[in-house]
């Protein structure tokens, strides 16, 4: 585990209160784990290459994945299907669903996401997955506190990230991209996920918080009537968390604390 260094504000912005809340539902990538910027370079690396391909046979020449605005607006927070689906309509390009077992190089969104996946688990392979240390902090403090915690992610490479960061053991229940898929549940900005994860916790969602980088994944607290719905800026987007219905707004989980009444 690799700790990700931060400049913490020092301002409290949002207590949790054991009165008010039971449980806390983590997303994973950019919340708890740095992943956020090694998933944005997996996916810039796929469809750079992509679409240097889809030039040369089909023309006119694409511009490339912009790893900030381009990851932020269509893939972060999302199923792999649907983040890669919903970059290639930006660009006007349609390619068939495909299946889960088309490898990478078939012309499948399938494909695509299956090619950006084997580029994410060989940055972690090679780098290992850094954690921000104030959310490592909260994470203790809550547990300390008596509140139930679940990691909430899109991601089929949940279990393997925890794994490396040395977490596993930090939360009460786990939803991921694999739960998505067995259980059928929607991805966010569907609710469906942090639902479960409540149901799990065997918590009410109006006595849970959701913890949350994306718009998309504040979006999918919001619709499911959670007590609160913190967004964490990581990518300079307060304005627009703050639309998709965050309580409240922090730049780092620094600016939260946990008390025990």
């Amino acid at each position: 585990m690799q700790m990700h260094q931060v400049t913490a504000a020092k301002e409290i912005l949002f207590t949790f209160t054991r009165s008010l809340l039971d449980g806390v539902l983590f997303d994973l990538d950019g919340v708890v784990t740095n992943t956020a910027t090694v998933h944005a370079r997996a996916w810039k690396t796929m469809f750079d290459d992509f679409l240097q391909q889809w030039t040369k046979r089909t023309g006119p020449p694409q511009s490339a994945f912009d790893i900030v605005h381009d990851y932020a607006r269509y893939v972060d927070g999302l199923p792999r299907l649907e983040g890669a689906a919903r970059f290639l309509a930006s660009r006007g390009i349609t390619l068939p669903q495909g299946l889960a077992s088309d490898p990478p190089g078939t012309r499948t969104i399938a494909a695509l996401a299956n090619w950006k996946n084997a580029l994410l688990l060989e940055l972690i392979r090679r780098h290992g997955v850094d954690v921000y240390p104030t959310t490592v902090s909260l994470l203790r403090d809550l547990r300390h506190g008596g509140y139930r915690i679940a990691v909430v992610s899109s991601s089929a490479n949940c279990l393997a990230i925890l794994e490396s960061a040395g977490l596993l053991d930090v939360f009460d229940a786990r939803v991921d991209g694999l739960d998505l898929a067995r259980q059928r549940l929607r991805g966010k900005p569907a609710p469906d996920a942090f639902l479960e994860a409540a149901r799990r916790l065997d918590v009410a969602p109006p006595r849970a918080a959701v913890v949350e980088d994306a718009v998309a994944g504040v979006q999918a607290g919001h619709a499911g009537g959670f007590g609160v719905v913190i967004g964490v800026d990581r990518l300079g987007q307060a304005d627009a968390l703050t639309q998709a219905g965050a309580t409240v707004v922090v730049q780092d989980l620094a600016q939260t604390a946990a008390r025990t009444i």
